[in-house]
């Protein structure tokens, strides 16, 4: 198992995410999807794991989200962006991602390796699904052949119910989160879909953010 940086979800994932997997976490944008790719980054860093950061944004701009969920500056990953870093993100070339993506696993062989990615959901809305799901799947295949874990972040109401449905039955394992609001109480609220090697996790959690970490109630709501 490797650890996803958060103690709670470990707990409730039984240590963490199966080795050699891909892990998709759906839900709505802003709702702090990226917390859990950045805390994954941020366990790895810690034990000396290659760390690839892939990301339509710019280097600075992450780095700053980063920093404001305890992300030490001096500690980063690598990097493939649409700016700030050597190897470039161009969603127009998804063929190009893929390839950075895949070079880099080959070179890091040998070592635990740790990629998040925020590309899926742009990928999805400037290309055709059935060309993705080719794609994603030929991108995760790679992933197994090395020992990675590959977690990818989706804004959920970008796509169809049909695409979504697609894109989890590429995953290892697939965590959704939401808000759920009742008059004028809303609380956060994530769940374990599917996790490969465990039975389902029927039931959702809370979470929240201490000084900027995230932290799983151990309790189902």
């Amino acid at each position: 198992m490797v650890s996803s940086g958060i103690a709670s979800l470990d707990q409730i994932l039984n240590d963490g995410y199966p080795e050699r997997s891909s892990i998709l976490v759906l839900g709505q944008a802003g709702l702090g999807k990226q917390a859990l790719g950045y805390s994954f980054i941020r366990s790895g860093l810690t034990q000396g794991d290659y760390c690839l950061y892939v990301t339509h944004r710019a280097v600075s701009d992450v780095l700053r989200d980063m920093k404001g969920f305890g992300i030490p500056e001096d500690r980063v990953p690598e990097w493939i962006a649409s700016a700030g870093s050597p190897s470039k993100c161009d969603l127009r070339d998804a063929t190009a991602i893929s390839y950075a993506i895949k070079q880099a696993l080959q070179q890091n062989a040998g070592r635990r390796i740790r990629v998040v990615t925020d590309v899926l959901s742009p990928l999805l809305v400037l290309n055709q699904s059935e060309a993705m799901f080719s794609y994603w799947t030929q991108l995760l295949q790679e992933v197994k052949k090395h020992d990675a874990v590959l977690l990818a972040t989706g804004d959920e109401e970008m796509h169809t119910p049909a695409t979504i449905a697609s894109m989890e039955q590429l995953f290892d394992g697939v965590i959704e989160m939401k808000l759920y609001e009742q008059g004028l109480t809303v609380t956060p609220l994530l769940r374990v879909r599917q996790m490969l090697g465990q039975p389902p996790l029927l039931g959702w959690f809370r979470f929240s953010f201490v000084r900027g970490m995230m932290e799983v109630a151990p309790n189902v709501t």
